[in-house]
């Protein structure tokens, strides 16, 4: 193993009817030991009632910037189609400087067409929203390169989805973690397809953090073995129970090599 398995928490900004019941998810996922803390990026519920209460990412991202003081965070994942890129790539650098360089900036290219319609944002196609993203990308690149001042440190690229000739090329030119929602022979498959990639822009493969959804104590082995190090368990509102997230966390400090454990 290359580097250590990580635990993140989703914390879905969906049925929680005050912002106080997220703040205090946030605070009990810190102190329980999570990696990461991320949210989502959509504009209504994805499950329960669809027009129940929700809050926006980005300015939730800021709030928990400022609320903890070790957990890095970000969105799992930001909708490539919702923000100008030069925006957001400022967006990111001023949430980065926020958290004193704790910040993830996850993108994917958008799939939710709700989102698209009640805000008001062309929907399109998967075709024309993977060439949005990839040149998103490239924009996204270039203002945080002139940004002023500079982002506290590299800020990790996450880009989620398993395309395999669109979105896992921007993968390999981008990302420093690439978020599958694969299956098991899924992610196997396609580590290799990126790969491939990899090799053709010139990244080394292994850079790369694979991550993958929590898969339980049981399986999550397989999918180290499979490459994935990055697990994250996703929890809705309004109670944001983390039993879940407390068992992957056990589950990471007994996995991990003892060294990584204690620094953890």
């Amino acid at each position: 193993m290359s580097r250590p398995v990580r635990i993140g928490v989703q914390l879905q900004p969906q049925h929680a009817p005050n912002y106080g019941l997220i703040r205090d998810a946030v605070r009990r996922a810190e102190d329980i030991g999570v990696d990461i803390v991320f949210n989502w990026d959509h504009f209504y519920p994805l499950y329960g009632d669809p027009e129940g209460a929700h809050f926006e990412c980005w300015t939730m991202l800021g709030a928990i910037a400022e609320q903890t003081e070790r957990v890095e965070l970000g969105a799992l994942v930001t909708g490539g189609g919702y923000r100008n890129p030069d925006l957001l790539a400022d967006m990111a650098r001023t949430v980065d400087h926020i958290s004193d360089g704790r910040l993830i900036l996850g993108i994917g290219a958008g799939w939710f067409e709700k989102d698209y319609d009640r805000y008001g944002y062309e929907f399109g196609t998967a075709g024309s929203r993977l060439a949005l993203l990839k040149e998103s990308m490239a924009r996204i690149a270039d203002r945080l390169a002139k940004l002023n001042p500079q982002p506290v440190r590299e800020i990790p690229i996450l880009i989620g989805g398993g395309g395999e000739q669109k979105t896992l090329r921007l993968v390999a030119q981008y990302a420093h973690i690439w978020h599958s929602f694969a299956k098991l022979d899924d992610l196997t498959r396609k580590s290799g397809i990126l790969a491939e990639h990899c090799a053709e822009v010139g990244t080394d493969a292994s850079r790369i953090e694979k991550s993958v959804d929590w898969p339980g104590a049981e399986r999550a082995p397989e999918f180290v073995a499979a490459g994935a190090t990055l697990f994250t368990v996703g929890e809705g509102g309004p109670n944001y129970d983390l039993t879940r997230v407390a068992e992957a966390v056990r589950w990471r400090d007994s996995f991990n090599p003892e060294s990584v454990a204690d620094i953890a």
